[in-house]
């Protein structure tokens, strides 16, 4: 497991903005615009991700295998104790499906109608896999997002949303605030 993760001088090399301490990101991960990508403290980014853009992760942040984070120049921010599982997408930026306009990235600028807002995922967020999150939003504090969710308004704090589109289905518990204390004292 040693050589899975680069090590501290390789991550130096690599550029990023800033990395704190016990930060493990997979050799098989892929990270575009290093110099715009920053992490916190015990870190983990798993196998066949792809973290692109303006990042910036909070501590004891895991991102799940096969997850992808286009931060583009409005950016992604996790906050602290939050999670992505398995096949978790998130995007700063998206394409207009409406047909009103041409898609893709090899096209100028001129001829899309982007849509484009920072993603900001607060403290104690987990979100389940293989769900979306779509541009311009808020993920409030301690929530949590289920499996296959579609996130395409922000949320409220300490509830838990599922579906496509994702909305309440009942609150989530505040126990988290009580052992964050106990981890901290230790």
């Amino acid at each position: 497991m040693e050589n899975s993760f680069y090590n501290e001088k390789e991550l130096k090399e690599l550029g990023f903005k800033s990395f704190g301490k016990n930060v493990l990101l997979s050799k098989k991960a892929s990270f575009y615009g290093e110099s715009e990508i920053s992490f916190g403290n015990n870190i983990r980014v798993d196998d066949f991700c792809i973290l692109s853009g303006k990042i910036a992760i909070g501590n004891h942040v895991h991102i799940g295998a096969g997850s992808y984070l286009f931060g583009g120049g409005k950016g992604i921010t996790i906050g602290d104790y939050s999670g992505c599982s398995q096949h978790v997408c998130i995007y700063a930026t998206s394409d207009d499906y409406s047909g009103r306009s041409l898609t893709n990235p090899t096209l100028p600028d001129k001829f899309k109608n982007l849509n484009v807002g920072p993603v900001i995922i607060e403290k104690y967020v987990i979100i389940g896999a293989g769900s979306v999150l779509l541009p311009s939003i808020v993920v409030g504090e301690g929530c949590a997002i289920g499996a296959l969710s579609l996130v395409n308004k922000s949320t409220g704090p300490w509830k838990i949303y599922s579906g496509n589109p994702a909305v309440p289905i009942n609150n989530r518990n505040k126990k988290i605030l009580e052992l964050e204390k106990e981890f901290l004292s230790e």
